[in-house]
């Protein structure tokens, strides 16, 4: 049962993401054209502030899913039940001080903006900050039975629920921007969305999984040994919002709505690309903490990171490429002219990411092991650093400056700092892992050079042309890289599903 939970919640996820690509590559357009520069740019400077007090979590979610798995693995329902109780009252707490910061930021918006906002985009910015202050008061009390649906390997009905919140969200904004509402009207669809799916959580907890909260036996050393845990994780949500919510914030305070538009959509396609390579690490976590607890041997671990890093690169490498050779025509014919400079934004934020989504396994592992302290000090002094070069270089070159600090920030940390680590410190064999990988590249390097060098002599200035040459590309590049660049666990992995469908077909 478990395993067929873990296949079909990978399955769902890289569903999922199929799905929710597709609609943006035709929902993000039409939505644009109809918000505007302006709206938009509110919209995505208000999430982005509010994004902040989302660290609030202080990483209590991966560490109800790390202890969960433990607990179940030793037999300890009793102080399993405990710890629920133990989190909803935290995670109530946190709700309170959320909507005190909220509010505090709803009476201060005009100190922050006054000097790039007229006063009616402050008003719009106040109002969409009081609706996700409400938000998050009622999400955080609820938060623990998203983790507890992860810890108990039930991703089928996580992966449901974020395909109809998918369908419903985009299938109502529509209806919403034809009725004439903008940023305003989708922060309240989301509001909105996102109460009924945390109650729905809550119900299937209750009555599927059947779970017991206690609120009795307050386990105070279990507390000191999770805040010890969460901590870290804490500030590894920290950096996450440096990289991926400063630029917004700072471009917003200092430039204008329009230069924040221009780099929230190239946020949007980097998270785009992201979600390619946090399927399969995020259903793995309970199983590599059952791993830990049995000590598995560091071989088996190597094992693990280096076959879910190549399998991340099939998928990534092609989408990687593909955007280096066509982003920018694709860019200018999805959103729109006034939206060029995002790609170049985009680039500067996708290639560097492109290491440590690979390697997205690792931290899988020290979240596991429980050994997340070097990373998130190593990460935060240098997400700071990466947030101090933004207000560098903003000024002068907006969007692009800022996604310039950011990748100084990944290639150091993520690409330098963190290999080192996995290899010095936790004995993951990272040199075979890049060997692999290098292989890996020979293919696609040599196909997307040559496709740059014939490309310099078309003009794809349609989306008939664009697509053409996408199809080509890929035409050529998959057999090529089945047969140069993916060994035969890999080619079974992709082919056997199409077989056993291919043979119930036939059977029938």
């Amino acid at each position: 049962m478990k395993i067929n939970q873990l296949k079909a919640g990978a399955v769902l996820s890289y569903g999922i993401l199929g799905l929710s690509n597709l609609v943006a590559l035709f929902y993000t357009p039409y939505m644009l054209r109809m918000m505007g520069k302006s709206e938009y740019g509110l919209y995505a400077i208000v999430a982005s502030v509010m994004a902040y007090l989302t660290v609030l979590d202080f990483g209590l979610g991966n560490t109800i899913v790390r202890y969960t798995a433990k607990y179940r693995a030793e037999g300890k329902l009793k102080e399993l039940h405990s710890m629920y109780g133990m989190f909803i009252v935290v995670y109530s707490v946190i709700g309170v001080i959320a909507v005190g910061l909220g509010l505090a930021l709803y009476f201060n918006i005009e100190l922050f903006y006054s000097k790039a906002l007229t006063a009616d985009e402050i008003r719009k910015v106040q109002i969409m900050v009081l609706l996700m202050t409400i938000n998050l008061g009622f999400t955080f009390p609820l938060t623990l039975f998203k983790s507890i649906i992860t810890a108990y390997e039930n991703f089928i009905f996580q992966r449901i629920l974020r395909l109809g919140y998918i369908i419903f969200n985009t299938t109502i904004m529509i209806l919403l921007l034809e009725m004439g509402y903008r940023a305003i009207g989708m922060v309240a669809l989301m509001t909105v969305l996102n109460v009924m799916i945390q109650i729905l959580r809550f119900l299937y907890c209750k009555y599927r999984i059947k779970i017991k909260v206690r609120f009795r036996g307050f386990q105070k050393d279990l507390f000191k040994e999770i805040s010890g845990y969460s901590f870290f994780i804490f500030i590894g949500v920290i950096v996450e919002r440096l990289y991926w919510s400063s630029g917004q914030i700072i471009l917003g305070a200092t430039v204008g709505t329009a230069a924040v538009a221009v780099f929230a959509v190239a946020i949007q396609l980097q998270q785009m690309y992201r979600n390619f390579s946090t399927a399969i690490p995020g259903v793995l976590l309970p199983r590599i903490t059952a791993m830990t607890t049995r000590e598995s041997s560091e071989k088996e671990i190597s094992d693990l990171f280096i076959k879910t890093g190549r399998i991340q690169f099939i998928i990534l490498s092609i989408i990687l490429f593909g955007f280096i050779l066509f982003g920018k025509q694709f860019v200018i014919i999805w959103a729109g002219p006034d939206y060029a400079q995002t790609y170049i934004i985009a680039l500067l934020l996708i290639v560097p990411l492109t290491v440590p989504l690979i390697q997205n396994i690792g931290i899988t592992i020290l979240f596991a092991r429980n050994k997340v302290k070097f990373r998130a000090i190593f990460y935060l002094c240098l997400a700071s650093f990466s947030v101090l070069l933004q207000l560098l270089l903003v000024k002068q070159y907006e969007g692009v400056g800022s996604a310039f600090a950011i990748a100084v920030g990944l290639i150091l940390g993520q690409w330098v700092g963190m290999n080192i680590y996995y290899y010095k410190k936790e004995n993951i064999d990272i040199p075979r892992f890049w060997r692999e990988i290098g292989r890996m590249s020979i293919a696609p390097l040599i196909i997307s050079l040559i496709t740059f060098f014939v490309l310099r002599f078309i003009e794809l200035d349609t989306i008939i042309k664009l697509a053409a040459a996408i199809v080509c590309f890929v035409t050529i590049y998959l057999p090529f890289f089945w047969k140069l660049s993916m060994n035969q666990y890999e080619r079974d992995l992709l082919f056997k599903p199409f077989l056993k469908v291919k043979q119930k077909i036939f059977a029938k």
